[in-house]
């Protein structure tokens, strides 16, 4: 009888999750968070004594990770609240094109040419000069690239060390 309907899988995903959870209670300073479905960067956690009708509180004060935008949350320190999958990657800089996008290329020689040049702050602007600045001068640079909840923007750059 269970022969009567094969059963079929599809699906265009790894499978893997963009967050994970964690009890409000053990996330802390320079952690990460998601705040109204946005990943976040915990600035500060203040945890609020248990009331005569509940449970500690936990006030979160955070930083969106792509748009700068501070944030705030307050939750249960028994609840979980979602952490999002951070992942860093390193590219070398190929080329910058004249709209701003750049050409990157990975450790196994994967090309990437959907991320543009870091902007709307102003350490975001400056790590973008840098890096035109250092592309026109010639010089070989790795860019750092962040990652989370679908989303990828460069964050940092370096020169790149020569082994001799």
């Amino acid at each position: 009888m269970a022969d009567e309907h094969p059963q079929e899988f599809e699906s265009a995903e790894s499978g893997a999750s963009l967050t994970y959870p964690q009890a409000a209670g053990a996330c802390r300073k320079n952690g990460f968070i998601v705040i109204k479905g946005r990943p976040c960067k915990i600035l500060d956690v203040s945890t609020s004594k248990t009331g005569k009708h509940g449970h500690a509180k936990c006030h979160f004060t955070a930083q969106d990770v792509f748009t700068g935008k501070k944030m705030e949350m307050l939750e249960s320190s028994t609840h979980n609240c979602e952490v999002p999958n951070i992942n860093r990657m390193e590219y070398t800089l190929m080329d910058v094109t004249d709209d701003g996008f750049l050409c990157l290329i990975d450790d196994n020689g994967d090309m990437k040419e959907d991320l543009k040049l870091p902007s709307g702050t102003d350490n975001l602007d400056q790590v973008a000069r840098d890096i035109q600045s250092g592309f026109d001068d010639g010089k070989e640079l790795i860019i750092n690239v962040l990652g989370a909840m679908g989303e990828e923007m460069v964050v940092a750059q370096r020169e790149a060390t020569q082994n001799k």
